[in-house]
């Protein structure tokens, strides 16, 4: 009996163990040692098939960003500036070596963007509008990773479902369709996904040099 019951105990003990392990949070003791202040953010590689994405997503950073307390470059100004110096594409400005960038803008971190989902996904009884995205913080003066994250939102979140029958619900989502297609509506869920992927939460980045509140995460 006493054995089962330590055998018992023991299990408990790992579970407990396991379970904290799990649930620790990402290791920012590169962000700390660095405490960058401004962040320069690359125009988003776009892995979508919506042209769009990829601005649409990039124009949604600076809030949140600055919010936690970064100085953040102007987006259309950084964007202007590779474009001025024969780098159109994004692909192309995500090849520019860090010292380069630091030494353009003289900013202490790089953001690199890449939105994976963005736009409509349609069902049969169901149409979603769904933006994935991941990003990665680079020290532009010793490369270091400082952090690195992925969020996404949809549409959906907030439809509250639909309890009519087989024929509501094909209409519902053919108007959804129609809506969905007749715009840019994933800038909406871009705000959405990018206030989760850099606001301040589990995986979120840390409050900066900028902020009040720096240190009290």
């Amino acid at each position: 009996m006493t054995s089962t019951i330590t055998r018992s105990l023991l299990l408990f003990l790992i579970t407990l163990l396991v379970g904290c392990a799990a649930s620790k949070g990402p290791d920012n003791t590169a962000l700390r040692q660095s405490k960058p202040r401004s962040i320069v953010v690359l125009p988003p590689l776009n892995n979508s098939p919506d042209v769009r994405a990829s601005y649409s997503f990039m124009s949604t950073v600076t809030f949140p960003l600055s919010e936690l307390g970064y100085y953040v470059f102007p987006v259309a100004l950084v964007d202007q500036t590779f474009k001025e110096n024969g780098l159109p594409d994004p692909g192309e400005m995500h090849q520019v070596p860090l010292k380069k960038l630091a030494e353009i803008f003289g900013a202490d971190a790089a953001l690199y963007i890449t939105v994976d989902r963005y736009g409509a996904e349609y069902q049969l009884l169901n149409s979603s509008i769904i933006v994935a995205a991941r990003a990665k913080l680079i020290d532009t003066r010793s490369g270091d990773l400082l952090w690195e994250g992925q969020a996404s939102a949809s549409s959906s979140e907030s439809n509250g479902g639909n309890s009519g029958g087989l024929l509501d619900m094909l209409i519902v989502s053919l108007i959804q369709q129609v809506i969905n297609s007749a715009g840019n509506q994933g800038h909406a869920v871009a705000r959405m996904t990018s206030a989760r992927l850099l606001t301040l939460k589990p995986g979120g980045l840390l409050y900066g040099p900028r902020s009040p509140l720096y240190g009290t995460d």
